[in-house]
């Protein structure tokens, strides 16, 4: 048996190549792929060669990137993170054959998977199995991201993810699936206000094809809007909080400009080329803000024990049943077979294409498919 992996052989370089589906060792279970997301950050930094890890080399010790031999090598072939499998054979005892769940094993049509070193997380059977691309790591990112706007508010003391949220004013910084998703997750969690700012107008039109409220940040000036709107008190005004969600310098410092007094920044955001232009000098201190990062490889301090990543994902799927027509509708906006995974990726990468979700469909018997290229 041999499977198709997606190798990224050097900057602007993709392939599919094919491997050995290895044997399955005792305590092992075997998937097939049957979804496979794209995310538009991570895996194209990879393929444009802006990724820090490609440049410098990581000391996980102290914690910091230092000048060295890199830490990533091409080729990648380990590359993404939003896979979906139905299991097909299995001798571990605590995964059974025909279970569909959500993992992060990368592009390939295929893997062979240990229960105790990799997640995998059962999907419903009320749930479209392609939506699971986002249950195992993307839904998690967006929830982690309330988590610390929650953990902002009330410390250790967080009983609900709307706890950061609810009945506040929230901006959300980016229309892209992060984006979109977090201001999904807050207006479930009943804040008072989520209006989404992205100046690209078809990620406008998805986020009000979801239901929500969007500001052109270069139509005119946002900060000054949503300041007159949100009034808290005599020299409040602003958004409580902001979720930051787009890798771009002017990004962040338009985050900074909407918050109110003291109001605190989430930024879930991968910047790969720096963020020079945040503008620290300006609205950061003058105001006295507050820049959280809520990067998922930790939650907020002293949560880990009761917020670990299969509450979170729990949580991605309840959003998920209550938003995933739309979601299906609007967010994902490109299916593909998996063998045009070198070309779409490199065309993301470039530029020459652009999409908000591209999920890769591979063959499955037991599946009845979508369109193999369905575009919105």
């Amino acid at each position: 048996m041999r499977d198709a992996v997606v190798v990224v052989s050097g900057p602007g370089q993709v392939e599919l190549v094919e491997q050995d589906a290895g044997e399955l060792p005792d305590g092992s279970f075997r998937v097939r792929t049957l979804f496979s997301g794209i995310s538009a950050g991570t895996e194209l930094s990879y393929v444009k060669g802006t990724n820090p890890y490609l440049h410098a080399t990581w000391n996980p010790d102290l914690g910091l990137f230092q000048p060295g031999a890199a830490s990533a090598r091409y080729p990648v072939s380990r590359l993404g993170y939003m896979q979906v499998g139905r299991v097909v054979e299995s001798r571990a005892p605590t995964v059974a054959v025909g279970a569909v769940g959500a993992m992060t094993y990368g592009h390939r049509t295929g893997w062979v998977a240990d229960p105790v070193a990799e997640r995998f997380v059962p999907l419903p059977d009320d749930l479209d199995p392609l939506l699971g691309v986002y249950v195992a790591h993307l839904g998690p990112i967006c929830a982690n991201g309330l988590l610390h706007a929650a953990a902002d508010l009330c410390g250790t003391d967080v009983r609900s993810l709307g706890d950061g949220v609810r009945g506040r004013r929230v901006a959300v910084v980016g229309g892209g699936v992060v984006g979109l998703l977090t201001a999904l997750f807050a207006r479930r969690h009943r804040a008072a206000s989520v209006v989404v700012l992205d100046p690209t107008p078809q990620r406008r039109q998805v986020a009000g094809a979801l239901g929500l409220e969007t500001l052109d940040p270069d139509a005119e000036d946002p900060a000054v809007l949503l300041k007159t709107r949100w009034h808290h008190a005599a020299g409040d005004r602003g958004a409580d909080v902001v979720f930051q969600c787009r890798g771009q310098a002017w990004a962040l410092h338009l985050a900074l400009r909407l918050l109110r007094p003291q109001g605190t920044v989430i930024d879930l955001a991968f910047y790969q080329t720096g963020a020079d232009a945040a503008r620290f000098g300006e609205e950061f201190h003058h105001n006295g803000l507050t820049l959280r990062c809520a990067q998922i490889g930790r939650v907020p301090r002293g949560l880990a024990p009761i917020w670990d990543r299969e509450r979170l994902s729990a949580e991605t799927i309840e959003l998920l049943r209550r938003h995933g027509d739309l979601i299906r509708a609007h967010l994902v906006t490109a299916v593909a077979p998996f063998d045009q995974a070198p070309a779409l990726l490199t065309d993301l990468a470039e530029g020459r294409r652009r999409e908000l979700q591209v999920v890769l469909a591979a063959i499955d018997p037991d599946q009845s498919a979508r369109p193999a290229d369905s575009r919105r």
